[in-house]
């Protein structure tokens, strides 16, 4: 004859299933807030205002891209010591003649920090602005311009680092 135990051990019942299931799907629904809110913090989701005038004018974009881009002109971007300089020269490697070049600095996802500069004329095909550039990465759109007529436009990706790069 077997002795029976009357010591129970441990009896899974339906109040730690609930506790599981509370615990399981409170993280759940805890991380899908906080991504949710840091994501409508972080960006407006507005790529343009307009939907139907962006596609409209889509294709006049692209044929004047396509003009630009065979031009030869090319642009290169320095940001130190709270210095933006911005260097333009034609496909023989000659300054380019403008008189106005901007600049639009934009965050890849965030829109709180962008802002846009007006550069100068320094020298031939050589534009300057004073400006800190806050660290991160940067989207940079450079149209230049000559009387009033757009001779180049690009758009860089830069990574700027310990406040200035």
């Amino acid at each position: 004859m077997v002795a029976e135990s009357k010591q129970r051990g441990f009896v899974f019942t339906g109040w730690h299933m609930l506790l599981v299931m509370v615990l399981f799907f409170g993280t759940i629904i805890s991380v899908n807030v906080f991504m949710a809110w840091n994501a409508v913090r972080t960006w407006s989701g507005l790529v343009v205002p307009n939907t139907y005038v962006a596609s409209q004018q889509f294709n006049g974009k692209v044929e004047e891209a396509k003009r630009l881009a065979a031009s030869g002109i090319e642009g290169d971007i320095v940001i130190k010591d709270g210095r933006i300089v911005y260097h333009v020269v034609d496909a023989g490697g000659q300054p380019v003649v403008a008189d106005e070049v901007s600049a639009t600095f934009k965050r890849p996802v965030d829109e709180r920090e962008d802002f846009t500069l007006s550069l100068v004329p320094s020298g031939a095909g050589r534009f300057v602005a004073e400006r800190d550039v806050p660290a991160g990465q940067w989207v940079i759109d450079i149209a230049t311009r000559h009387q009033g007529v757009k001779v180049f436009h690009q758009t860089l990706r830069t990574v700027v680092t310990g406040g200035n790069q």
